[in-house]
C-alpha cells in the first residue's frame, strides 16, 4: 500500500504537468489561429504558470466554494466533528475544517493542498442516511485521501480542467466573431496553414483530452483509499455497507460539477452506469470505478 501511495506521488506530478502542457498549447493555438503568433505562446506560458499557482494556493477554497459548501457548526453537528478527531487521533493527522453542503444526495469529498491545509465536505445527505458506523467509514476514506497526498493533485485538476475548458471556449468564440488575422486580411489561401489545422483540432479535442487525465487522477485512488480507510477504522463492514447505500441510492449530488466531480466518494453526476451502445465510451470519462467493483474488493479483505 505504501508503495501505492508513493507510485501515485511520482504520477500526480506528472499529470499535473501534463495539465500545464495542455493548458499552454491550447494557448499557443489560440494565439497561431487568432494571428497573434509568438506573442500567444508567451501570454499562454504566464497564463498557465499563474493558473498552476492560483491552483495551488486557491483550488481548494474554489472547490468549496463552487459546492456551496459552509462551516460545519460544532455544536449542531457535534456527532459528525467527533467521528472526524477520533479518525485524526487515531491516524496521527491534523484535524482538518469539516464542512457541510445542503444536498439531499449522500456524499462527501476532501481537499486542500496538504494534511495542514485540507478540508473535508459532507452533504446533509449522507448525515441522514448513514448510521455512525457507516459515516465514519466514508470519513476515513476521505481522511485517506488527505494522509495519501490525493488531495492535491485532485484539488489541482478542479482549477486546471476549468481553465482548459474556459480558454478553449474563448478562443472558439474569438475565432467565430473575429475570424482571426488570417481572414481579415483577406488572404485565403493560409486557411490551410498546418499549424492553424493542428491549433484548432487542439481547440476541439482539448476538453476531452482533459476530461480522460481527470478521471485517471481518481479511479485508482478511490480504490486505495477504501483499502486506507479500512485499515484506519479496523472495520470494513462499515464502509461496505456505507457503499452499497450509496450504490442503491439514485440521487443525484446536485452540489457537484463536471470539474469537481472526481472529489466525491461516489460519480455525483447523472448517467451513471450507462449500459447503453455508448457505454463503453460513457465509462472512459468515468472518474470513479464502479462501486461494485469497490464493494467487492473490500470484502476480500
Amino acid at each position: 500500500m505504501f508503495e501505492q501511495i508513493r507510485a501515485n506521488k511520482r504520477k500526480s506530478v506528472a499529470l499535473i504537468a501534463a495539465f500545464v502542457v495542455l493548458l499552454v498549447l491550447v494557448g499557443a493555438a489560440i494565439g497561431v489561429l487568432v494571428g497573434y503568433g509568438i506573442a500567444g505562446t508567451i501570454i499562454a506560458l504566464v497564463l498557465a504558470g499563474t493558473m498552476a499557482a492560483l491552483s495551488y494556493w486557491k483550488s481548494d477554497a474554489i472547490a468549496l466554494r463552487v459546492s456551496r459548501a459552509q462551516p460545519a457548526d460544532p455544536d449542531q453537528y457535534r456527532r459528525l466533528h467527533n467521528l472526524v478527531e477520533g479518525l485524526c487521533i487515531a491516524s496521527g493527522l491534523p484535524k482538518p475544517a469539516v464542512y457541510i453542503v445542503d444536498d439531499p444526495a449522500p456524499n462527501a469529498f476532501a481537499t486542500g493542498r496538504d494534511p495542514k491545509h485540507a478540508a473535508i465536505a459532507v452533504t446533509t445527505g449522507l448525515l441522514e442516511k448513514m448510521n455512525r458506523v457507516e459515516l465514519e467509514g466514508v470519513l476515513a476514506h476521505e481522511l485517506s485521501h488527505v494522509r495519501n497526498y490525493d488531495i492535491l493533485v485532485s484539488t489541482l485538476t478542479v482549477t486546471l480542467v476549468g481553465s482548459i475548458a474556459i480558454l478553449t471556449d474563448l478562443g472558439i468564440r474569438m475565432m467565430w466573431w473575429n475570424g482571426g488575422r488570417v481572414r481579415r486580411s483577406g488572404d485565403r489561401n493560409d486557411s490551410g496553414n498546418p499549424l492553424a489545422l493542428i491549433g484548432f483540432a487542439l481547440l476541439i479535442f482539448a476538453p476531452i483530452i482533459a476530461k480522460l487525465m481527470q478521471a485517471a487522477v481518481s479511479r485508482k485512488r478511490e480504490t486505495l483509499a477504501d483499502v486506507s480507510a479500512c485499515q484506519m477504522t479496523r472495520y470494513p463492514p462499515g464502509l461496505i455497507s456505507a457503499l452499497e447505500k450509496l450504490r442503491d441510492d439514485t440521487t443525484v449530488t446536485h452540489s457537484s460539477t463536471t470539474a469537481t466531480a472526481h472529489l466525491w466518494i461516489e460519480q455525483p453526476m447523472s448517467g451513471v452506469a450507462d449500459k447503453g451502445r455508448l457505454g463503453r465510451f460513457h465509462q472512459m470519462f468515468d472518474t470513479h470505478p464502479p462501486l461494485e467493483e469497490r464493494i467487492e474488493l473490500l470484502r476480500e479483505l
